[in-house]
């Protein structure tokens, strides 16, 4: 089982803006001045310049552009909605937001297969949300891989039951806890795990100060060390600049870079960079009005491939 890939599946947007209905729950979404028409055109520099970057330290990414008439501005977030395996499974997930649920397009995975990947099965707990239950993909669900483990900060994007079926599914152990933030003095669910923590081959970079309850960090941590990960702990503030929101990938020569944004690379200390740059190189790119206006950033906006080749 492989933790990490080269090829990876990125939508590029048409008509991105603040969401108003994932900014319900998700406190790192923040209004602009500016017309949407300007966002959009900023958003796709951005994501342009990020593909770039990929591309030259031999990342294959598949580019898939988002259609207009969908309306769907966080399409942008992809690895939300969908999962790729390596025996070829595929994971379709149940999104809270309504405008998010058209994000799921057939024509995707036609591409995939288009690149010479195969789809052997298509594991859909998308009925959920008729039920108002939500497991949002790889935001929700920071995988390991290799030791088959799901870790699963629960909010309402994430729902327990629903994790204990994916794992049952997917041959995965769940590790489940709760993160939180401080909005406006109180303590407050954070919405997605991915934003809190990120899983590599030989380490995890983690803000254990958001898992309030000792049991639940101790669990935590203690899955981490046992797996033999080096833990490179981040801060509260460091998470607000998406230091948590990162992903390794495998470049050129099997060469491994974890990517982020400018925010959060900006916001490490020389001795956090250190310690991640002894397992990997850093790769980063300006994703300013992504994040401000779309709450996410590097890892959200890359769906990990691991399907088999045809």
């Amino acid at each position: 089982m492989k933790q990490i890939t080269n090829t990876i599946v990125m939508i590029r947007p048409v008509k991105f803006r603040m969401n108003e209905e994932t900014a319900v729950n998700n406190y790192y979404q923040d209004a602009s001045d500016n017309s949407t028409e300007d966002v959009n055109i900023k958003a796709q520099k951005e994501f342009d310049s990020f593909v770039e970057k990929l591309k030259s330290v031999g990342v294959n990414v598949i580019v898939i552009d988002d259609k207009l008439e969908n309306d769907t501005p966080d399409s942008i977030f992809p690895n939300n909605w969908i999962s790729f395996h390596e025996n070829g499974d595929v994971g379709l997930y149940p999104m809270f937001a309504v405008n998010r649920r058209r994000e799921r397009r057939p024509e995707v995975l036609d591409t995939i297969e288009d690149a010479g990947f195969e789809i052997k099965n298509i594991i859909d707990y998308t009925e959920a949300e008729e039920d108002d239950v939500f497991l949002e993909g790889t935001g929700s669900l920071v995988l390991d891989r290799f030791h088959r483990k799901a870790y699963c900060a629960l909010s309402p994007r994430a729902d327990e039951q629903l994790l204990i079926e994916f794992c049952e599914d997917f041959e995965y152990t769940p590790v489940i806890f709760t993160a939180y933030q401080t909005v406006k003095g109180e303590r407050l669910a954070i919405y997605h795990t991915n934003v809190m923590m990120g899983v590599g081959e030989t380490f995890a970079v983690v803000c254990l100060d958001c898992v309030d309850d000792k049991k639940e960090r101790k669990s935590l941590v203690n899955h981490l060390k046992n797996d033999s990960k080096e833990i490179i702990s981040i801060t509260e503030d460091q998470v607000n600049n998406f230091a948590g929101n990162m992903l390794q990938v495998v470049g050129a020569d099997e060469k491994q870079y974890l990517v982020m944004s400018s925010a959060a690379y900006n916001s490490l200390s020389k001795d956090q960079v250190s310690k991640i740059e002894k397992h990997c190189a850093i790769l980063h790119s300006n994703l300013e009005t992504i994040e401000r206006l779309g709450g996410g950033s590097a890892r959200c906006m890359m769906a990990e491939v691991f399907l088999p080749k045809r």
